[in-house]
């Protein structure tokens, strides 16, 4: 099974959440498999019943797993290494100090696993205190470089810039996207992206010269009825990854 995200021209790969496994395999047709499917380790008991579960979402999307912490709850990085060690899925979600055990517990290099950095107000800094001890010490912050230098020390693959709050931290997402082009490095925008300001926000990775982006979009498309990521609104995006990238 392959382990490693389907990118659309090698450039981009969506991340939803996924409901169900009915509605992973609906958002997986939509986005032509240009998507890993997030499942929140927060939603489960116990790590044999994510492990468990987990597994049925592998079968039916080609293992376009990713497996989250839940709103980057730092409290879920040891759950997330366990499970995944496991389930070997195409993508990780970690805070900043938990990407070193992912990487050492998975024992290959293909997986994509992301550190959680935030914004700091200050242009070329992100704060990496988000771990399960440091996120409640004083903020951790380091110039955008140096994070890029110490999760790669880690055997991360990328930035997880999380919260953006859509295009609030403009001027600093563009120096993060500027550094990730810089020192090759994958980079993950997460947090307000919505239909109307999704195209921006990538395209301003794109055009930094961003090897790899893996936009999440999470609660602008989902069904407040229902819980489900809405498969028409992943293909919207999908149109618009193709638009970008063609």
């Amino acid at each position: 099974m392959q382990k490693t995200p389907k990118y659309l021209n090698d450039r981009i790969c969506l991340n939803v959440l996924a409901n169900s496994v009915e509605n992973a395999k609906e958002c997986y047709q939509a986005a032509d498999g240009h998507v890993v499917l997030g499942v929140l380790s927060i939603n489960y008991s116990s790590d044999e019943a994510a492990i468990t579960d987990m597994k049925k979402y592998i079968e039916a999307t080609d293992n376009a797993l990713s497996v989250g912490l839940g709103a980057g709850n730092p409290k879920q990085s040891e759950m997330v290494t366990r499970i995944s060690a496991e389930l070997q899925p195409q993508h990780i979600n970690q805070v900043f100090t938990g990407v070193g055990a992912s990487r050492a517990l998975l024992g290959q290099k293909e997986t994509i696993i992301n550190g959680l950095v935030s914004p700091t107000g200050k242009v070329g800094y992100v704060n990496i205190a988000t771990g399960p001890l440091s996120s409640e010490a004083p903020a951790g912050e380091v110039p955008i470089e140096t994070a890029i230098a110490l999760l790669k020390d880690m055997g991360g693959s990328s930035i997880k810039y999380f919260p953006m709050k859509g295009l609030a931290h403009e001027e600093e997402y563009r120096a993060v996207a500027k550094a990730c082009a810089e020192n090759d490095f994958y980079l993950e925008p997460t947090g307000g992206i919505t239909l109307d300001n999704f195209e921006e926000i990538v395209k301003i990775a794109l055009d930094a010269g961003v090897k790899k982006v893996i936009p999440h979009v999470y609660s602008s498309i989902i069904d407040k009825a229902s819980g489900d990521t809405k498969p028409e609104d992943v293909k919207t995006l999908y149109h618009i990854m193709k638009k970008l990238t063609d």
